[in-house]
């Protein structure tokens, strides 16, 4: 049996917005090593774009004191993308997946961030306890472009 190639890399920053495309970025990066479809990669930015924003938004308040870290990991083709902070919490994780709710809706969010990660990714995990933080599990099986016309 051949080996499983596994690798990962962590990332901390400050809870800034200005910090949202790196983080993509960073991550889209990383992930680059396994040859990834556009589709996929975009599909990746795009959840860690909603939940670093989600962190910033409505775990820390603008309160850009507060710390992101994100967790990335390859196993294979299957990549795991962990995003944690440590601000306010959920108080009902289960209302808070719902499509079109909001904690903001002074700001004008669409109350649309976890329906676009559970339709880009193969399962989202989220862990939250109320003042001490949420934990976003994000997994994805990828198909490396190479294997692409193999698929089509």
């Amino acid at each position: 049996m051949k080996p499983v190639h596994t690798n990962f890399m962590e990332l901390c920053f400050n809870a800034r917005s200005e910090n949202e495309s790196f983080a993509r970025v960073a991550v889209a990066a990383f992930l680059s090593q396994l040859d990834p479809t556009i589709e996929d990669l975009t599909d990746i930015k795009t959840v860690v774009s909603e939940a670093v924003t989600n962190s910033v938004i409505h775990g820390y308040e603008e309160n850009p004191e507060g710390v992101i870290l994100i967790r990335t990991e390859i196993e294979g083709t299957k990549i795991c993308v962990q995003i944690t902070d440590y601000g306010l919490g959920i108080e009902d994780v289960t209302e808070a997946r719902q499509p079109l709710y909001t904690s903001k809706p002074e700001l004008e969010r669409s109350g649309m961030g976890f329906t676009i990660m559970e339709n880009f990714m193969d399962e989202v995990m989220i862990h939250s306890k109320p003042g001490e933080g949420t934990t976003i599990q994000l997994v994805k099986q990828l198909t490396p472009q190479s294997q692409q016309s193999l698929v089509n």
